[in-house]
């Protein structure tokens, strides 16, 4: 600590070329602090239900497979069971196919699991008694100017209906509000229709939906009643997989895309990018500083002093600009989350997070330094002073 006063000098000797290089590496750790604690999300999901209220019983093969009505009254009768409805993917555009929207066509009880939706009782029966009628997320309502009582057009990306066409027509008859914006906004965007009507106008879904949702009565049974469930179905043509809401959507984007291998690719390609970077910033820097390393020897300070100030620079470095990052990761999560009205839920910073990012910060900053830390040891007094 006695040198820090000497190291903190060197290090904004050149204080451009520090801040620039600083705040490279604060964008770096921004990015892993918001990236890593979506690898470690999708990583552990799935791995148990407990102390979940709500499941989602999908099939075990891939989510693009149907499963049978049928499984319905089974699920009702599993010990634990509280309520279960089911639900279907639609996959609606509206005019444009850019225009895409999160439509499900969904049973008649859906809306009384998801207490966390709002709906006005006229318009939820309205729903209820309307073939065609939609309830439409309120900042959809918004952006496309649709008004309650208005006839639409949406066109399925999947599901033609009867005549071959996939422009199907639907009747507005309610908004749906999210309760909570912080952690439901999502449901903002989002477009229900009826299940019969969906089922009843397509002849690729056969009396088939998409996925079930459980209500379990005890959410400390939530594992037990999960695997009860996937055991109605075992060995048979459509083998189930029961788990949180959360770990479903997780399952359904690893299906999409490995989500790990995306994740590490790019925060390799940056911490790459971020070596070469910093590593020449050090570089510079010793070699501007030779003469004053040589009256650093000549005064007392020893080989390894010279080696220990180097890296500790080095060290100091990339600490400053990586717990800056990962701070700023860790502000800007909540505000993305809140600002996305639910549609991105970013993991927080966790001490995983942390610890992971201080164990880099150290291992960069040894890697980047050790050259010109060597370089700087092995010093000849007479050369140095002599320009050579």
């Amino acid at each position: 600590m006695k040198y820090l006063h000497l190291i903190w000098a060197e290090l904004f000797r050149r204080k451009t070329r520090t801040i620039l290089t600083l705040l490279s590496i604060l964008a770096a750790f921004l990015l892993f602090g918001l990236l890593n604690g979506v690898r470690e999300s999708f990583a552990e999901a799935g791995k148990s239900a407990a102390g979940a209220s709500r499941l989602q019983t999908g099939s075990k093969l891939s989510f693009i497979q149907t499963l049978p009505l049928s499984l319905n009254e089974r699920i009702k009768q599993v010990d634990g069971v509280d309520t279960v409805t089911y639900a279907n993917w639609f996959g609606g555009a509206y005019q444009d196919p850019r225009n895409q929207i999160f439509s499900f066509a969904v049973a008649p009880n859906y809306l009384d699991l998801y207490p966390e939706i709002e709906v006005a009782p006229a318009q939820r029966e309205a729903f209820n008694n309307t073939r065609t009628g939609i309830l439409v997320g309120e900042l959809l309502m918004k952006r496309f100017g649709w008004k309650v009582g208005q006839k639409i057009p949406l066109q399925s990306t999947i599901f033609p209906n009867r005549d071959g066409s996939k422009n199907w027509s639907f009747d507005i008859v309610g908004t749906l509000r999210s309760k909570d914006k912080k952690s439901g906004g999502w449901y903002d965007n989002l477009v229900l229709m009826q299940w019969k009507y969906f089922d009843e106008s397509t002849s690729y879904n056969r009396g088939e939906t998409g996925w079930y949702v459980v209500r379990v009565s005890d959410p400390a049974q939530a594992d037990r009643v999960a695997k009860a469930i996937d055991t109605l179905s075992a060995n048979s043509a459509y083998e189930t997989k029961t788990m949180t809401e959360q770990a479903a959507f997780a399952n359904w984007m690893k299906q999409t895309a490995n989500i790990g291998l995306i994740v590490g690719s790019i925060m390799g390609a940056v911490f790459f990018t971020l070596l070469l970077l910093t590593g020449n910033t050090m570089a510079q820097a010793v070699r501007e500083r030779i003469p004053e390393l040589a009256v650093l020897k000549t005064i007392g300070f020893s080989n390894r002093s010279v080696l220990g100030l180097v890296l500790a620079e080095s060290v100091l470095l990339v600490l400053i600009g990586g717990v800056l990052g990962l701070a700023l990761a860790a502000v800007l999560g909540p505000i993305i989350n809140v600002g996305s009205g639910g549609m991105i839920n970013m993991p927080p910073v966790g001490w995983n997070s942390w610890l992971l990012g201080l164990g880099l910060m150290a291992a960069i900053g040894l890697l980047v330094g050790s050259l010109p830390a060597m370089r700087a040891m092995r010093l000849n007094i007479v050369d140095a002073l002599s320009g050579r």
